[in-house]
């Protein structure tokens, strides 16, 4: 018995995603962590399970590497849209549309899905919550939380960076809320542009975090450093966060690129 899988990755932080129409399939923890195992498996960051949704629209369940569920993920959100669109699961040509998640409905603009398999996707991932931490919990970094959708725990520089060893500090972080946080150590480059690493819930130390870098962006403009667009660097490459609306509760969109590596038939 086979189970068909397209790969696809957003800078570095790649997905699996099972084309289920009517959600029919297996998308069990224990099979993510075996498909999601880089040695014994295939390997990625998630496994997404891609669906049609009433209205015509998707639906998008993720499970992160170690087989939880996750409410949402913006690198995910566009490796979702262009697997629909290279399956034929919303009609050739779509420009927009919405998807459901855990986290609630977002919609997608289209601005690029050539046939070698890239895409240029931009995502509404809807109105954040910023809250700035009292104390932190890293020296010399400011904390913040914010809400995507998902939690994220923001560790903002001070004005000069000071290094942060998040393979050795992330899974303590991580597991520093309750149900886990996604951590992002951020320095500000300028007023538009910030530097971003990310230990992520369930998966620990990725390329990029779409959801990760809104939180960065949102979390530096709610103190004054940041403006209304800014480019994230991750070490897998740059997003574009742009932001309106009040500061501790901005909306943002997400845009950015991603690509079909390979199909793939698991032998189950």
């Amino acid at each position: 018995m086979g189970l068909m899988l397209v790969k696809y990755e957003a800078l570095g932080n790649d997905f699996l995603c099972s084309i289920d129409p009517d959600r029919s399939g297996r998308f069990d923890a224990d099979l993510a962590r075996f498909l999601c195992d880089r040695r014994r498996g295939v390997g990625a960051d998630g496994w997404l399970r891609i669906s049609r949704a009433a209205g015509g629209g998707l639906c998008m369940e993720l499970r992160n590497a170690d087989g939880s569920a996750a409410e949402t993920s913006g690198n995910g959100l566009r490796c979702c849209v262009l697997a629909a669109l290279h399956a034929g699961l919303v009609p050739a040509g779509t420009t927009t549309l919405d998807i459901d998640t855990a986290a609630g409905r977002v919609a997608a603009l289209v601005h690029a899905a050539g046939e070698d398999g890239t895409g240029e996707i931009e995502v509404a991932m809807g109105e954040l919550a910023v809250t700035v931490l009292a104390d932190s919990p890293v020296m010399g970094r400011r904390a913040l939380f914010v809400d995507v959708g998902n939690p994220h725990l923001v560790l903002l520089d001070e004005g000069a960076p000071v290094p942060l060893d998040l393979a050795a500090r992330g899974p303590a972080l991580e597991a520093s809320r309750p149900g886990g946080v996604n951590v992002e150590v951020v320095d500000v480059l300028d007023a538009t542009r910030v530097q971003l690493f990310v230990y992520e819930r369930g998966a620990g130390l990725t390329l990029a975090c779409g959801s990760g870098s809104c939180a960065a962006a949102a979390a530096g403009r709610a103190l004054g450093r940041l403006g209304d667009e800014v480019s994230v660097a991750n070490p897998g490459g740059d997003v574009t966060v742009r932001l309106s609306g009040p500061r501790e509760h901005p909306s943002a969109t997400l845009a950015g690129p991603a690509r079909r590596v390979a199909r793939i038939e698991v032998d189950l």
